[in-house]
């Protein structure tokens, strides 16, 4: 078969590998009705980052701060280089469990790279914990967090999210992670609603300019210990949240929220793949009673190339794209594929009230990113199947599981770690970092030999 050579973003930059002429997973241009942004001499937070974070410099020209030891705080730990102050690039020297021991860790010092990419395999995990982003300029890359119940009780409040943004979060990008069993939503963005005295001053207040790319989002733990009890939930883009990029996620086995963008949210969707989303995948919503008497807010979405297959978990009479609430959303859908587990066309729209919200249909899209490509939807399974996720190159054993699971319409919405394996239990492994191996302005490897993937799982 004739081979050719492609540069597959992998959020480690370009990495030359081999693939099968005609395989699904190359990028193509994108189409004509998307407006091009962005001048090419910008220089971009890593080869292939997107969307109006694309350009952040993290901790690019910072100091390098090593990783080096698995435990939670204390000197070398993961913890201190986070809280350490000025532009940095925190690196690995070690692999393994981090176990945050039901903390959701806050990063409040901007310019920041973590570059999980650097550890030896296994790589890094945190479990029993997640962490969120309340500042700006900020990377992170090719780590894994499992929530879990943490040992506490059903209904008992344990509300963590994996990974997130708070208030104020901007120029931040979440690329090529693994997150999964949180017990409040996998991957989110938030903030303050309505914190000045105008719609624009509420959007500087909330998470704005956020790229999440090339990761899984997936198990949701279900009847777990939310104090609601139901809480599987994929990612929630807060109220007012603007300039929001999804691109080439995997979205698996979450109740809800795949994602949910709230009332006056403006985001764009493109090449996601969501797969047994329970009671709802993509859908909007301007709750009245949050609002109060706050002038409500138009949502813009655009979504492009992005597919939905029902699976096991998933209700009768779901739809691509769902309205509730009180507010009105203006969209643009193209190319997009849903689809039930026989692969007969489900309802591209539909609501979950008798609200007088209404999705109004946009000619072009009412918002769209800079440093963005298309592919066409039908290249979307096999590409983020094969992309998505934490150290792709090195996955561990519940991304091989998953994505396996996804590609024959497999598995179900869980409700604990539990149910599954119980947390990781990985061997702590040890490797010197070498500055000269890597292209510190972006963070990838300057030969693909420096990626570690000696414990990387079995299995497709």
């Amino acid at each position: 078969m004739r081979r050719f050579a492609l540069f597959l973003n992998v959020a480690l930059g370009a990495i030359l590998l081999s693939v099968p002429a005609g395989t699904a997973a190359t990028r193509h241009a994108k189409p004509a009705a998307m407006p091009k942004a962005g001048g090419p001499s910008a220089l971009l937070a890593f080869p292939g980052a997107m969307g109006w974070a694309a350009t952040t410099p993290g901790g690019r020209g910072g100091q390098i701060i090593k990783v080096t030891t698995l435990n939670a705080d204390g000197p070398g730990s993961f913890l201190a280089a986070i809280d350490a102050k000025g532009p940095r690039i925190v690196v690995f020297e070690v692999g393994g469990v981090i176990d945050l021991g039901r903390r959701n860790i806050k990063v409040t010092e901007p310019y920041l790279t973590v570059a999980g990419q650097t550890a030896p395999s296994p790589g890094i995990t945190f479990i029993r914990g997640g962490f969120e982003v309340d500042t700006h300029d900020v990377v992170v890359q090719n780590i894994r967090v499992r929530v879990g119940e943490a040992g506490f009780p059903k209904k008992s409040g344990w509300e963590q999210d994996g990974l997130s943004t708070g208030e104020g979060a901007h120029d931040v990008i979440f690329d090529h992670n693994s997150v999964t069993w949180a017990t409040d939503e996998n991957m989110s963005m938030s903030g303050q609603r309505f914190v000045g005295n105008d719609p624009a001053q509420w959007r500087e207040h909330t998470s704005h300019r956020i790229t999440f790319s090339n990761n899984i989002i997936a198990e949701g733990l279900a009847f777990a210990t939310h104090y609601k009890i139901e809480h599987s939930k994929g990612s929630l883009i807060h109220d007012n949240a603007t300039d929001i990029l999804l691109a080439d996620n995997l979205y698996a086995h979450n109740y809800e929220r795949n994602p949910l963008l709230k009332g006056g949210t403006e985001a764009v969707i493109v090449n996601d793949l969501i797969y047994d989303p329970g009671q709802r995948a993509i859908h909007y919503n301007l709750m009245a009673q949050e609002w109060g008497d706050h002038p409500w807010q138009v949502g813009q979405l655009s979504v492009v190339g992005t597919v939905l297959r029902e699976g096991e978990s998933t209700v009768p009479h779901l739809a691509f794209l769902e309205i509730g609430g009180y507010g009105d959303l203006r969209y643009y859908g193209k190319d997009n594929i849903a689809v039930n587990q026989i692969g007969e066309p489900i309802p591209m729209l539909g609501r979950y009230t008798t609200s007088p919200a209404k999705i109004v249909m946009e000619k072009k899209p009412p918002i769209w990113p800079p440093y963005v490509t298309v592919m066409p939807a039908s290249a979307v399974q096999q590409y983020v199947l094969h992309n998505a996720g934490a150290r792709i190159w090195d996955r561990d054993y519940d991304d091989v599981r998953l994505a396996a699971d996804v590609a024959e319409g497999r598995g179900y919405i869980i409700n604990s770690e539990n149910d599954i394996h119980g947390y990781p239990v990985q061997k702590p492994t040890e490797r010197p970092f070498n500055p000269a191996d890597w292209n510190l302005i972006d963070m990838t490897p300057k030969s693909p030999a420096v990626l570690d993937s000696s414990h990387k799982a079995e299995g497709t």
